[in-house]
């Protein structure tokens, strides 16, 4: 069942049921009244990644305080999506998007990857987390991205599942198209890997290609960013062998 894009989404941590209110934070109360200029009795969703998604009434209280009272489930909560995205960190403003994106686009764990050309070593897990839940509430996703530690390629392949397929994005591939190679893979169990602005190394692509479990592909005739990798790589593999089908 598809989001309601018209009315405005809350993500709450508090437990969701019938009749039982929900107090809105001070920044939540603040948007919902001083923002949006809802009145008491406007209509909300509300979701926190358990319970599916509910609509819930605004009950005001004064211009600074408001809570939110659920009546019935609009949306049941769904299972969470199993695709992992992995990918090397960059720079502040461009990793904001690509985390925003990667979640619009179904994935459902993010894996920071630290290769031999990733600039940003060290990341803020908080602030990648926020941004994940900010598309989660914009985009109408109810099953909450999950953001995992960083850790470095050699440690990743290493403790890989091997039932689990790696796609990963190969600048250096000798044809342009993906699909053919896409189609052939028979698991449902996927992962994608993009790589930093850098791209991989050459020991890298070597040691990726030595895996049974890694498949790569190549991404059209165009050089691309990786944040515009990430959207390209995404696209194609749900399109293609992912939950677009």
């Amino acid at each position: 069942m598809r989001a309601n894009h018209r009315m405005q989404r809350l993500f709450v941590e508090a437990g969701l049921a019938a009749g039982q209110p929900v107090e809105a934070s001070r920044e939540q109360a603040h948007y919902l009244l001083n923002v949006l200029r809802m009145e008491s009795g406007s209509e909300v969703l509300l979701f926190n990644g358990r319970d599916g998604e509910w609509l819930a009434r605004l009950e005001t209280q004064g211009r600074k305080k408001a809570a939110l009272m659920p009546e019935s489930q609009a949306r049941p909560q769904p299972p969470a999506p199993g695709l992992i995205y992995c990918f090397a960190p960059l720079k502040k403003g461009r990793l904001d998007y690509m985390v925003q994106k990667a979640v619009e686009m179904g994935a459902g764990v993010l894996q920071p990857v630290i290769t031999q050309h990733t600039q940003v070593p060290k990341l803020a897990i908080e602030r990648l987390q926020a941004n994940a839940l900010e598309a989660a509430e914009q985009c109408g996703i109810l099953a909450l991205p999950r953001v995992a530690e960083p850790v470095k390629l050699e440690r990743l392949l290493a403790d890989w599942d091997a039932a689990r397929r790696l796609i990963f994005c190969d600048e250096g591939f000798d044809t342009d198209n993906p699909l053919d190679t896409l189609r052939a893979i028979t698991e449902r169990s996927l992962a994608v890997l993009v790589g930093p602005e850098g791209g991989f190394s050459e020991a890298e692509r070597r040691l990726l290609r030595a895996q049974s479990f890694v498949t790569a592909i190549p991404l059209g005739p165009r050089i691309l960013r990786a944040d515009t990798a990430a959207v390209a790589a995404l696209a194609v593999i749900q399109a293609t062998i992912g939950d677009w089908l």
